[in-house]
């Protein structure tokens, strides 16, 4: 039974108990709220609570009509914390680009075997809004199609780890847009875009592939140039 006290926190750990416990496997369907409201003495409320938390964690996974099911026995709280995608993970600009040119360039592989008529008409909209805004004082207008061109191409892979790891970084990254923009280029992010919607478009995955893995490496070319340059000037002052 369950005391009064931190309620949900307590419903929650006692999911995890019986997930470490092995008494919930992968994959098997978990007690119903009803079960577990009986079973724990609480409100329907706490466990619905509770639930929501790991599924949030994506340690569950509610099935409308089904129930609620096991995908990830590993809930301790060193792993909830430790792996998680932080803004001081992202501060260093040429580690993004290198992790997104290593997703995003298979992402757009994937993205082209399962595109749809609405995945090329969402990816020539942001295309046509970035193409309308290269400028200075269109930047955020074209830093937000910029992405979201990038985000539904993760989605349409149908890998939701993939999408919500891009999706993760490109929140954290937002605030660095200026400087990623000054990076990519209004006429390379255009360039670059509308070569990668073509090869979608066409069916292409090999280019698609390739194409968006110059288009980051592009980026990252760019970064080494610019810190080079940098500490030279640096050390010719010296």
């Amino acid at each position: 039974m369950i005391t009064r006290s931190n309620v949900t926190e307590q419903v929650v750990q006692y999911c995890k108990d019986n997930i470490n416990a092995g008494n919930w496997k992968v994959g098997e369907k978990i007690p119903s709220e009803n079960q577990l409201t009986e079973i724990l003495g609480v409100s329907r409320a706490s466990v619905r609570t509770a639930l929501q938390h790991l599924i949030g964690l994506g340690v569950l996974e509610s099935q409308h009509g089904k129930g609620t099911f096991l995908l990830e026995n590993q809930v301790d709280e060193k792993t909830e914390s430790e792996y998680k995608i932080t803004s001081e993970d992202c501060k260093d600009i040429l580690k993004v680009l290198e992790f997104r040119r290593i997703i995003e360039s298979e992402a757009a592989r994937l993205a082209t075997q399962n595109a749809t008529p609405e995945l090329l008409e969402k990816l020539q909209k942001y295309l046509d809004v970035m193409a309308a805004n290269k400028g200075p004082e269109g930047q955020e207008e074209f830093v937000t199609a910029d992405m979201q061109f990038h985000e539904a191409i993760c989605a349409a892979t149908q890998n939701p780890i993939l999408e919500k790891s891009i999706s993760k970084v490109f929140d954290e990254t937002r605030k660095n847009h200026s400087q990623l923009r000054s990076l990519f280029g209004y006429r390379d992010g255009v360039y670059y875009h509308t070569l990668i919607l073509s090869a979608i478009r066409s069916g292409d995955a090999d280019s698609a592939h390739d194409l968006m893995f110059e288009h980051m490496q592009n980026a990252i070319d760019k970064l080494n140039t610019r810190t080079n340059t940098k500490t030279h000037k640096k050390t010719a002052k010296k």
